[in-house]
Order: structure tokens, then sequence, then C-alpha cells
């Protein structure tokens, strides 16, 4: 009673602030949502009806005030691939193939409930800055490089010099139709081909182009078939020059208009912009498909036509959704605790994104997950409670309602152009230029999940990367733990021997932090605490740092976010007794002298305190 009583009881305290943030980031999703219902290959509407339901419902029952949900590109990329086998094993028929994709993808769902009620929601934090670093990149490049070829209006079913390439290939697989039938039937024997003959004499011309153009369809998907039919698409024949100025004209606008204001989204400038251009004069250019008019209807084929031996080859495709799902949701509620100086609840979070994504499901919608943009765009426009997710997803419904036959006419090199910017956006630029002075145990894991994801399967990538981390992590701890004989856990923190003598009227002036053992993917959040341990009349941070002698990379990211929030605080941090690892790496991203200067780097705490006694005052009691 007492969780159904905090889900169903809403904070109007900031009613005006959670409108407007749900309006806007509602505005935001619009375009986006469009383009990654285009992306999956399940058409625009099942992009937008993604937004609305998994927006307003993960908003309802999750765990992060100011989270906004929807399609998101980690998402979209693991279901284009899902949905691309889907369809081809179902001879091209997206028709016949939906009821499956989207019981799988509310499977998908339901296990995200499960995962947040065993609480795993807890064990993010265990993931290596390298295995996110490189998956996020692999993202990035699987969405930018798969839109290279709509964007330059090249489309492998429509060729029809390549089509007829498949021609042998597709008769093929259709006589082993037949005689897959045949023999479930119990009707193939060696005696008497007669039947087998006739079915065959039965085919016909269109279904071979049909299924030609299917297996043409497969051959120039994904990263490997996008880049193996590029030199195809960039030949004078089979470029189209209006679609590509269409994605170009979108691509300059989402950049450029960022230069002027931020205050009105670019991507919803460009869309409005490139596409009013290709309507109002006519242009013939190529518009995404049809997006249905009126309220979304329950796909009822989902329960109706539900056979467990249909789905149980694509469970472990389910456990992928759900796992990245999470793990997209919960990264995104720690950029908004950042932003909100709020703590959000993990377990309640992903039970929120379960609802979500099975609700989405069953409306025919594509999965999604907490969306980093969107998420900071209600923030900064007022959004403070779940209402604000809430309003979002109606505003989404409304606009839906509104200009369906409007948003029909879009074209589709501008969604293109979209999902490149996305795309760009998601590569984390930061992990790869930190390469040439990262250690080289977690460069490997890095270009490992980077190389695995964008060429292989995104979560048998990201399992290897764990695995080759821990085992690496585990060697470098075997290492350390020789040497030294007295590493204590990093949340223990208690005096050492030389400050007990340490002045007690200093002690509301000064805080000092301890840092016991290596800073590493799995201490980083308990470091993390260290901004809330710190009064509010401490103007100096002292941070001794003789016991940690290695960083990794998510270490040192969550050292760098900690003294910048400490410093832009107006607080003066030391660091005591750096060890040569440490010191190496914040150098390398130029904590060390721009954040942290020189001066303020000691190599013991008795010439720290020397310096303390003398520059700070005193506090004396009454």
């Amino acid at each position: 009673m007492k969780y159904l009583k905090s889900i169903f009881s809403f904070d109007f305290s900031n009613l005006k602030g959670d409108l407007f943030g749900g309006l806007t980031a509602g505005i935001v999703a619009l375009p986006l949502a469009l383009a990654f219902g285009v992306s999956s290959g399940l058409g625009p509407s099942a992009g937008i009806y993604g937004a609305i339901f998994i927006s307003f419902f993960a908003a309802m029952f999750g765990g992060t005030s100011t989270q906004i949900s929807g399609p998101t590109a980690p998402m979209t990329a693991v279901s284009m691939v899902f949905i691309a086998g889907m369809v081809a094993s179902f001879d091209g028929d997206v028709s016949k193939a939906l009821p499956t994709i989207l019981t799988v993808f509310l499977l998908a769902g339901i296990m995200q409930m499960v995962l947040g009620m065993l609480k795993f929601g807890v064990y993010v934090k265990y993931i290596p800055y390298p295995v996110v670093s490189g998956f996020m990149t692999a993202i990035g490049v699987i969405i930018v490089i798969t839109q290279l070829l709509p964007s330059l209006g090249y489309y492998a079913k429509e060729d029809m010099e390549m089509v007829n390439t498949f021609k042998p290939a597709a008769e093929e697989i259709i006589l082993d139709n037949i005689l897959k039938n045949e023999a479930g039937e119990g009707i193939l024997v060696l005696e008497d081909f007669q039947e087998t003959i006739k079915k065959a004499h039965t085919i016909t011309e269109a279904q071979i182009l049909k299924e030609s153009q299917t297996l043409a369809g497969s051959n120039a998907s994904g990263v490997i078939g996008a880049l193996k039919m590029l030199p195809r698409a960039l030949s004078i024949n089979h470029i189209n020059w209006l679609e590509v100025i269409l994605t170009i004209g979108t691509i300059i606008i989402i950049y450029g208009f960022k230069r002027i204001t931020t205050a009105i989204p670019s991507t919803l400038v460009a869309l409005v912009i490139m596409a009013g251009i290709a309507i109002g004069f006519g242009l013939d250019y190529r518009t995404i498909e049809t997006i249905p008019s009126g309220l979304p209807v329950v796909n009822w084929e989902i329960f109706s036509g539900f056979q467990l031996s249909g789905i149980s080859p694509y469970i472990f495709t389910a456990l992928t959704l759900a796992l990245l799902g999470a793990i997209d949701s919960l990264l995104t509620s720690v950029v908004a605790d950042n932003m909100t100086k709020t703590v959000h609840e993990p377990n309640k979070e992903l039970v929120g994104q379960g609802i979500g994504n099975s609700i989405a499901a069953i409306f025919g919608g594509i999965p999604g997950a907490g969306a980093t943009i969107r998420t900071v765009v209600n923030i900064n426009a007022g959004g403070k409670t779940r209402l604000s997710g809430m309003f979002a997803g109606i505003m989404l419904l409304v606009i839906l309602l509104a200009i369906a036959p409007l948003a029909s006419r879009i074209p589709a090199a501008v969604l293109s152009g979209i999902l490149i910017t996305v795309g760009i956006s998601v590569i984390d630029f930061k992990g790869l230029k930190a390469i040439p002075y990262m250690p080289k145990t977690e460069v490997v894991v890095l270009i490992i999940v980077l190389v695995l994801s964008s060429i292989w399967n995104l979560v048998y990538a990201v399992g290897i990367g764990l695995v080759i981390a821990s085992l690496m992590f585990m060697k470098k701890i075997g290492d350390l733990t020789s040497e030294l004989s007295d590493l204590q856990p990093l949340i223990k923190d208690r005096d050492w021997p030389d400050e007990l003598d340490f002045p007690s009227s200093l002690k509301e002036k000064v805080y000092i932090k301890h840092i016991n053992g290596p800073l590493f993917f799995g201490s980083t959040s308990e470091f993390k605490l260290l901004a809330k341990q710190i009064p509010e009349t401490a103007s100096h941070v002292i941070i001794r740092m003789g016991k940690m002698p290695y960083m990794d990379q998510s270490g040192l990211y969550a050292m760098e976010e900690i003294l910048i929030d400490l410093v832009n605080e107006g607080k003066q941090v030391l660091l005591i007794d750096i060890a040569k690892q440490p010191k190496y790496m914040l150098e390398n991203i130029d904590i060390i002298p721009d954040l942290i200067p020189k001066e303020n780097i000691y190599s013991n705490f008795t010439e720290c305190l020397v310096w303390i006694k003398e520059n700070v005052q005193e506090t004396h009691e009454a």
C-alpha cells in the first residue's frame, strides 16, 4: 500500500516548471522518435508510439524524478539488428514478423521489471569506464555508417542490378522452404518427387523478386553491409543528389543553429526548415512511411498468436534489450542526479522502465530507455518532478493526433541527417582522446568492445569486455596486494597517525579525505560520496593519496568530476603524496596543473599542515 501510495501521489508544487519542461522535452523528442522509428525498420509510428508510452509510464512508476524516457540510440541500434533478422526470416514481410517482434519487446520490458525487483540496479556502478566508452562509441559508429546509404538516396532493394544477382540464392531458399514444408507434412520421399516438382512450377517471378530484394536488403544492412555497398551508392548512376542536399542541409542547420541559440532545439529547427523547403517547393524526394492518424491501438496478435516455441529462440535478445535499457537508463539517472543534486532510486527506475517498455510494445512501439539529452532539456527548462516526464508523453500524443498526415510527408533524408548528428554525439570522444596515455589494459578493453560491438554483437562484446576488464583488474590488484599489506576499504575514513595533533580550531575550515586503496570502477560511487561528507563551513579540502597506488579510467573521471564540483563551489583543494601512476593520469587530462595548481600538491602531510596553519584562519568558539 505504501508503494502504491508513493506512485499515485504527485507533487504539484512545481506544476508550471514541470509543464514547461515536459512540453520542451516532448518537442525535442519528436524528430528523434521519428528518426529512431525509421532507423529501427518498423517505421516512424513505432518510434513515436514508443516515445509516448515509455515517457509517460516510466516517469509515473520510475525512480528518477526528472528523467525523460523514450527510444534511444543504443536501444534502437540493437532493435534494428534484431528486426532486420526477423523480417528477413518472414520473407521480408514486416506485418507477419511484427507480432513476434513486439512479443520479444514485451518480454524485454517484463525482464526489466524483474531486474528491478531483484535489486539489480545497484550493480550498474561496477561497469568499467572503458567498457561503457567502447560501447557508446560503437553505437555512434553503427548509427552513422548505417545512415550513409539512405543519406545518399541508395536502397539496395530498389537497385535491380544488385537484386538480380541474388535471384539464384532466392530460388534456392524458396525450394529449400518447399522441401522443409514437405518434410514436415510427411510427403517428401525419395521414390516420388512429383509433389515437389508440382510446387516448384507454381513459384512465380514475383516471389523470386521479393525474396531477392529481401536478400539484397540483408546484404546491405549493418556496418559491414553498409560499407560494402558504399562504393556502389557513391557511383554516379546511383547517388541521388537531392537526398544528399537534404541530408547535408539538415546537418548544417543542426550544428549551425546551436551557435546562435540553444533555447530552441536545433534538431526541431532543422526538421521544420528542411521539410518545409522540400514540401513547399514540391521537390521529388523520398518521404518517410505514412504515420497512422488517430489513437494508437493494441496489437492483439501479441496475445492471440502467442506461442512459447515461437519466441524461445529470442529470449536472449529480450534479455539483451532489458540489460541494455537498464544500463542506459541508470547512466542517465546519474546525469540527472548530478544536475539536480538529488539521488535516484535505481531499482524503482528499472521497474518503471520495464512498465513503460511493456506498454509501448503492446501498442506497437519500439523499446527505449532514459534519454540523456531530453532529460537535460527537461531540467534546464524547469522540470523537477515526474510530472514533467508524463507531460512529455502527453505532448507527443497531442502532436501525433494533430499533425500525423503532415508528419508523413517529412523527407527520409532529413531524418538520416538527424540520425547522423545523433550518432556523432553518442561517440565518446573524451575516451578516444585519452587512448594515448591511458593504461594499456584499459585501452585494450575499449578497443575490443568498440570493434566487436561495431561488427559483431553489442551485448556479447560488452560481456567479453567485462570479463577481460575483471581479469586484468584482478591481476593488477594481486600485484598491488603483494606490495601493500594494508589496503583498506575505500569507504573507511579514519584519522591517520600524523593527523592526531591537527588543530581542532581548523577542523571546521579544513576537511581531510583519505583514499585507502586503488580508485577503480568498483569504488567510484563510494568516492563520489565525498561531496556529501564535506561540511559547508569547510573552505579547504585535503585529499590524501599516499595509499592509492593505482587509478583506472573510471576512477580518473570520478575524481575529475568531484574536483570540478569542489573548485566551482569555491573550495581550495590540496593533494598529498600522489603515486606515480595516478599523477601521470591526472597530468595527462590537465587536472594538474589546470584545475589543481602544482603549488597545491605536497609530498607529505607535514608540509601541507605548515601551509594550512599559515593561510587558513582558525575558528574560535565563543
